[in-house]
């Protein structure tokens, strides 16, 4: 049905959080540009100012049938390729071990601790590796002979209390077996939604340019509608081989979510731009100006095409629910190749 082999559906039951860790000194404005990129992967994303951030890629992994690590190597690849930025990541099934995997990790590797492994993991590691531990609480460890996670999680938890007092020491247990059941917790929810796509290479083809704005759009449609939203305005960026980027804007003549009125819009943002030979390297599409689609009004059409292709695309919205998000593709970019995509808020 939707191509997902057994092994890949009982993963996309687990949690998998990751943490990432970005190897670069960020201005406010940069590290929301951060945020925004990696929602692209998981609409489940915690900021972890300055330089960090916590993703829940849990409902991410049917939509992109990848992974955990791999879901993981894509943001880090987006992160490079379209803010240079380097970064080491740790991915477990909860924050707090995810957090310690990439403080484990070298600048550009990945740390994966899986189910079942983070006894193991944790068991030699010093008890000031555990967050929140601090110098005095592990002097009083290291005064009874307790140097190691493992040697904490190891003792009865009355013999914890004991040295650290009842809450103290539960909390304390519970770090050392890798227990973490706090959520990954999204900031509030932002005023656009914007889509991205990073060519394989530096791309000359006008045909490939249209492609690729159209898909953008498509995405842009696709996710506005499951949000319930519409947009009243498109912006469209395009950056090219030796980084530099143009960007241009565009209100619609009324709010909406419908792909084909995006496409018209992005497309001509694309067509105004006369890239010609322009060596292009990404492109992103951003919709703003969003009110919820129950709220806004929709100029009443005759047409009985545009109804038709309006029930149309409601019922690919509902065989992609179901089957994903591959399921049903514009006939135009049905043969484009794969390309490196984002769709985030």
């Amino acid at each position: 049905m939707n191509g997902m082999n057994p092994t890949s559906r009982a993963t996309a039951r687990q949690r998998h959080i990751a943490h990432l860790h970005l190897h670069a000194s960020l201005t406010e404005d940069r590290y929301a540009d951060i945020i925004e990129l990696v929602s692209g992967i998981t609409p489940h994303v915690q900021p972890v100012p300055p330089d960090a951030v916590q993703l829940d890629l849990t409902s991410a992994l049917r939509y992109f049938d990848l992974s955990p690590y791999d879901v993981v190597q894509l943001a880090k690849i987006r992160l490079k390729a379209l803010y240079d930025i380097d970064s080491s990541a740790g991915l477990a099934n909860n924050r707090m071990l995810a957090a310690m995997a990439a403080d484990a990790s070298a600048p550009g590797d990945t740390t994966w601790i899986r189910d079942g492994q983070a006894a193991a993991w944790l068991g030699p590691r010093p008890v000031t590796a555990l967050p929140g531990i601090g110098r005095a609480t592990a002097d009083t460890l290291n005064g009874y002979g307790l140097h190691t996670i493992g040697q904490v999680a190891d003792i009865p938890a009355a013999t914890l209390q004991r040295l650290l007092g009842a809450g103290s020491a539960r909390l304390l247990a519970e770090r050392a077996r890798g227990r973490d059941p706090r959520p990954v917790t999204p900031t509030a929810p932002a005023a656009y939604l914007t889509a991205d796509l990073v060519l394989d290479r530096d791309c000359l083809d006008p045909a490939q340019h249209h492609r690729a704005v159209l898909g953008l759009a498509d995405r842009i449609g696709q996710r506005l509608r499951a949000e319930r939203q519409v947009a009243g305005r498109v912006t469209l960026t395009v950056r090219y081989a030796d980084r530099s980027s143009t960007t241009r804007s565009r209100t619609s003549t009324e709010p909406t979510n419908h792909s084909p009125a995006l496409a018209t819009t992005a497309l001509g943002l694309l067509t105004a731009l006369g890239l010609q030979r322009a060596r292009v390297r990404a492109f992103a599409l951003r919709a703003d100006d969003l009110l919820p689609a129950g709220g806004a009004y929709r100029q009443l059409s005759l047409d009985p095409g545009d109804t038709r292709a309006r029930a149309t695309e409601a019922a690919a919205d509902r065989a992609r629910r179901r089957f994903g998000a591959e399921a049903v593709r514009p006939a135009t970019l049905a043969t484009a190749s794969t390309r490196r995509t984002s769709t985030h808020q």
